[in-house]
């Protein structure tokens, strides 16, 4: 794998000089879009999820990816993905991010498969444009939660559950309302944890795209997520039905901001976008 020395990790032994890289996600420019951390392992075993854990509480984004040749042919390759606090099940601009390092490697010029929590996944490369095939997340209506208006400052008009991601979809009245939100995160975080809930996306309608968001997870530790494809995978049906189109543009309303093309195509989500490495080097421990 290129010039640099891959040696792998294993409980508590210790690791040599390994590759890591930050790639900006869902962005066509360097410091925007969502930073993610990027391991290339050598195949083999995993390392020890504490020291994986331990590499994004020190790389600080809201995930770091790892990634390993797969051994059984499911798919080509193992993926992983962990914020600075927990594992997850699903993330979408570190797979995006974790392509686009391969790509800039050379290890994949189209499609290539992913065996991952949420199952086998596909991306491909195209131009400079990486597109994910992920699963969908329906949402389904549910009660506005207990305090949850509260936490927001304003009224929800409507309240989702996106499918087995279990993230709260919330619907505010218009664009402006999501842009100027400040959330009472310590009370969004007890929310989440009380009701099993990953994180919360704010949604509305908008002016120059289809739709607008922004996602906060601070029981995760992530107060607010840059821009957050999973969370398009749920977003992306909602938006679908209630405009009549399939294909949809959303910006994800962060400081850092960012775009994603979504297709909703029955029971699968695809999210279209690019990224850019910003930081390339040696992870010493």
């Amino acid at each position: 794998m290129g010039k640099w020395l891959w040696i792998r990790a294993y409980g508590g032994s210790s690791v040599g000089r390994m590759r890591i890289r930050v790639v900006d996600a869902f962005a066509d420019r360097p410091f925007g879009g969502n930073p993610a951390g990027v391991c290339l392992l050598e195949a083999g075993e995993w390392p020890d999820a504490a020291w994986m854990q331990a590499v994004a509480a020190e790389m600080k984004h809201s995930e770091t990816a790892f990634a390993k040749p797969a051994p059984d042919g499911e798919a080509d390759w193992d993926l992983r993905w962990f914020t600075p606090a927990k594992e997850v099940v699903l993330c979408g601009h570190a797979t995006l991010a974790t392509v686009h390092a391969m790509a800039a490697d050379g290890l994949v010029t189209g499609k290539v498969s992913f065996a991952t929590l949420s199952g086998v996944l596909i991306a491909e490369v195209d131009d400079g444009w990486i597109t994910l095939d992920f699963p969908v997340n329906r949402p389904i209506a549910v009660a506005v939660p207990d305090g949850l208006s509260d936490a927001l400052g304003v009224e929800p008009e409507a309240v989702y559950i996106t499918g087995e991601l279990r993230d709260l979809l919330v619907v505010l009245p218009d664009e402006q309302t999501v842009r100027d939100l400040e959330p009472n995160l310590e009370a969004v975080a007890a929310i989440t944890r009380r009701e099993g809930i990953r994180g919360l996306t704010v949604t509305a309608p908008s002016a120059e795209y289809d739709f607008i968001s922004r996602f906060f997870a601070p029981g995760s530790g992530i107060p607010e997520d840059p821009v957050t494809g999973s969370a398009h995978t749920g977003l992306a049906p909602y938006w679908a039905e209630r405009l009549g189109r399939d294909e949809l543009v959303g910006y994800q309303a962060s400081a850092r901001g960012g775009v994603v093309r979504v297709t909703s195509a029955a029971d699968r989500v695809y999210l279209k976008g690019q990224a850019v490495t910003v930081l390339d080097g040696e992870l010493l421990v």
